[in-house]
């Protein structure tokens, strides 16, 4: 009779030992050869495929400024890191990055929209139409004759809201604000195309608009009273309880006086 008594332990645990080592040399084996394999140049990213808003770029252009930076192949580019190496570039505001097999990226391209300048005059900073602020030539503009917004860092976003909130609220008479500004301490000056300063003073956006719906009903008769007009006034102060004073350009010192008491 044929002897099937196991083989001794020792002799099994060998076995066991230098089946384990052959799986793991395999698996080192074939995951260098699988290293190897997304490293060849083949794989390299050769090429950008851009969509979306393309007014300051195209592919030649962020082919140009960006692939240098990118790091790895088709296989191993780490798409996060990519996406945020194109979103440093100037009037780039978001980007989506997709592999394109077998060696191109796809690039959804979403631009900075300028409403509006930010900052005191002669800054180059900018506000897009989210309210964020961003930094970009402002040589590329397209539409240069755009509002100066101001405030302190962090307020953009209220800012521009505020503008919208008060701008068509000027259009039915001609007007429009040039400038707007939240001071450190909460109050609201604005410019008007024509020059005319306007202080708006502090509170919720409702508070401003009522005071600036006071202004806007009699102002007219206020200015017709001395024979100006609109973009004669030099300035109005809003900041009063029941009225307002303006100043025109014009008036004689004695007129100015009366002119700057409040009208209720």
């Amino acid at each position: 009779m044929k002897n099937n008594a196991p083989p001794p332990l020792d002799i099994r645990l060998m076995n066991g030992l230098a089946s384990a080592l052959f799986g793991v040399l395999l698996v080192m084996l074939l995951g260098a050869a699988l290293s190897h394999v997304l490293q060849l140049p083949l794989f390299a990213i050769r090429g950008v495929t851009v969509v979306g808003d393309v007014s300051h770029y195209n592919a030649i252009s962020l082919r140009a400024n960006v692939m240098p930076r990118l790091k790895g192949t088709f296989f191993t580019l780490d798409l996060q890191d990519t996406r945020r190496v194109f979103e440093t570039m100037p009037w780039v505001r978001h980007v989506v990055v997709k592999r394109d097999f077998p060696n191109r990226l796809k690039v959804q391209l979403e631009e900075h929209r300028p409403v509006a300048y930010w900052g005191v005059e002669g800054d180059s900073r900018l506000v897009n139409s989210f309210g964020e602020v961003f930094e970009a030539n402002l040589g590329e503009l397209e539409q240069d004759d755009l509002p100066r917004l101001n405030g302190p860092e962090g307020q953009s976003a209220q800012v521009l809201a505020t503008y919208r909130t008060l701008q068509p609220m000027l259009a039915p008479i001609d007007l429009a604000l040039a400038q707007l500004e939240l001071t450190p301490r909460g109050a609201w000056r604005a410019q008007l195309d024509a020059g005319t300063t306007l202080e708006l003073g502090s509170g919720s956006t409702e508070a401003l608009v009522a005071r600036l719906e006071r202004f806007l009903k009699t102002v007219t008769q206020a200015t017709a009273r001395y024979s100006r007009n609109l973009a004669q006034l030099a300035s109005v102060d809003l900041r009063h309880t029941d009225g307002y004073a303006i100043r025109l350009n014009g008036v004689s010192t004695v007129e100015a006086a009366d002119m700057k008491k409040v009208i209720k």
